[in-house]
């Protein structure tokens, strides 16, 4: 045996403690990294807490909008239900004037009357359209086109066949009209 194996076997052996306490240290280095202060635990819960009080904030303010929306239109299904009736009255008016009985046009005009004003009161509203504005495929239903009288009729409205009805904000029917090309 030569005198250099022992020194290399002891340098080996040294080599594996300084590997051995690096380890030892990284690890309680680590250790000591994973542990939060009680300060950063406090934090984290502080945040936790931040965050879910601002989701059931959010969660009020977004049952409290639907609550409110659907009060608003609870009334839709009667209301659209009701819309053919006062296109019957429409149709109905127009042909009494016809007949010029002023008593039966002014008791049907009252009823008349009466049935829109209650239903206004409870968020209805006609939507306005008539011959001579603009189309707009938004805001109107085009039945048929038909050649435009003029040539300032065309893309118009040459005539409403059925009046449109919004509740609240939401548009419950779109008038029905006829447009020139």
């Amino acid at each position: 045996m030569s005198t250099e194996e022992p020194i290399k076997e002891e340098l080996a052996n040294e080599e594996l403690q300084t590997d051995a306490v690096k380890e030892n240290k990284e690890e309680a280095a680590e250790k000591t990294v994973v542990e939060p202060s009680a300060e950063e635990i406090l934090q984290a819960e502080k945040d936790k807490y931040l965050r879910l009080f601002a989701e059931f904030e959010n969660y009020k303010k977004r049952t409290s909008r639907e609550r409110i929306e659907l009060f608003r239109t609870a009334g839709q299904d009667i209301m659209v239900s009701l819309l053919p009736i006062l296109d019957d009255f429409d149709r109905g008016l127009a042909e009494i004037k016809k007949v010029k009985d002023k008593e039966l046009l002014k008791g049907m005009q009252l009823i008349n009357d009466k049935l829109a004003t209650t239903l206004q009161q409870k968020g209805l509203e006609p939507l306005n359209a008539k011959a001579g504005d603009a189309f707009d495929a938004d805001l109107h239903e085009a039945i048929t086109q038909i050649p435009a009288p003029s040539e300032k009729m065309k893309g118009k409205i040459i005539d409403v066949i059925e009046r449109g009805y919004k509740l609240g904000e939401k548009v419950i029917r779109y008038p029905k009209v006829v447009i020139g090309n």
